[in-house]
C-alpha cells in the first residue's frame, strides 16, 4: 500500500489486517471470534469481518468501538438480530478498552448483489478484515478511486438527512445525542472526502486526513469539516452540535455531491 492507500496497480488496497490490531485490543478480537462462532456457528454463519479503527491499528483504548460485519447464509431473522444485540452487549460489558460494539448483519447474497457492487461490495472488499470463514472479497472486483465509487458509496446523503432530523428531534438523553453526533459527523467527513477522492486519487478512512484532503479542494468549507472530524472522534451531547452537522453542513454537502457525482438509483 502506498501513501494514498493504493496497490501498485492503482486499485484501492484493503486498509486493515489482524496483524495491525494493537495489543490492548487483541483479547477483544479473540473473544469476538470465539463468541461469534458460538452464537452463529453451524448453518447460520458464512463469514465474519472486522472493520474500523481496530483492524487499522489506530484504535484508542477506552474511546474506540468494536465494529463487526457478519455474512449469513440466509437473510437475517429476528432471532439473528436479537443474538447480535446480545453479542454487542456482552462484548461491550466484558472489555473496558472498547466504548461500545456494533454488529452489522447481512446475508451473503445481499452483500454480493450486483446493485450494491460499489457500495456494500466495496465496503467488504476494501474496508473489512476477514475474521472467520471464507473471504467474500474473492468474488468482488478490484476498486479504483473513481466518480462511480464516490456516487455509489455516499451519493445518497440527501435521503439520509430527514432521518437524522427525526432522530435528533427524538433524542432525549446526552448518551443518545452523543451517539448520533458521532455517527452523523463520521458520515459527513467521509462524504466530504469521497467528494474529492477522484481528484486526490486515493483512499483513506482516517477522519483527520479526510478533512485535510477535502480542505485542499474546498478551502472555504475546510473549517466545518475539521470541526466535524473532531466531533466524530469526541462525540458531543450539545444539541447545537447536531444542528451544525445536520442543518448547516449536511444540506450543502448533499447538494454539492449531487452536482459533482450524481446520486445512486434507489435500492
Amino acid at each position: 500500500m502506498d501513501e494514498r492507500g493504493l496497490n501498485p496497480d492503482g486499485t484501492i488496497a484493503r486498509e486493515g489486517s489482524l496483524a495491525r490490531v494493537a495489543e490492548p485490543f487483541r483479547p477483544v478480537v479473540a473473544a469476538a471470534r470465539e463468541r461469534i462462532g458460538e452464537v452463529f456457528g453451524g448453518s447460520r454463519l458464512h463469514s465474519a469481518y472486522l472493520y474500523g479503527s481496530i483492524p487499522r491499528g489506530t484504535a484508542v483504548p477506552g474511546i474506540s468501538d468494536l465494529d463487526l460485519q457478519l455474512a449469513l447464509h440466509h437473510e437475517p431473522t429476528p432471532k439473528d438480530r436479537a443474538d447480535s444485540r446480545a453479542l454487542e452487549s456482552a462484548l461491550d460489558t466484558a472489555f473496558p478498552q472498547i466504548d461500545g460494539a456494533g454488529v452489522l448483519l447481512d446475508s451473503r447474497r445481499a452483500l454480493l448483489a450486483e446493485h450494491v457492487r460499489y457500495d456494500a461490495g466495496f465496503f467488504l472488499a476494501c474496508l473489512c478484515t476477514p475474521l472467520l470463514g471464507p473471504d467474500l472479497a474473492a468474488g468482488l472486483p478490484r476498486y479504483r478511486p473513481t466518480s462511480l465509487l464516490a456516487r455509489e458509496t455516499n451519493g445518497d446523503l440527501a435521503r439520509t438527512i430527514p432521518r437524522w432530523r427525526a432522530e435528533a428531534a427524538g433524542a432525549r438523553t446526552d448518551a443518545e445525542r452523543r451517539a448520533l453526533s458521532r455517527r452523523v459527523a463520521r458520515r459527513l467527513v467521509r462524504t466530504a472526502f469521497t467528494l474529492v477522492m477522484p481528484r486526490w486519487g486515493g483512499w483513506t478512512s482516517d477522519l483527520a486526513a479526510s478533512a485535510e484532503i477535502f480542505g485542499r479542494y474546498y478551502p472555504r468549507r475546510a473549517a466545518q469539516v475539521r470541526r466535524a472530524a473532531v466531533i466524530g472522534r469526541q462525540p458531543c451531547a450539545d444539541p447545537a452540535a447536531l444542528r451544525f452537522l445536520i442543518e448547516e453542513q449536511a444540506p450543502w454537502l448533499a447538494a454539492e455531491y449531487a452536482a459533482v457525482h450524481g446520486v445512486p438509483a434507489p435500492r
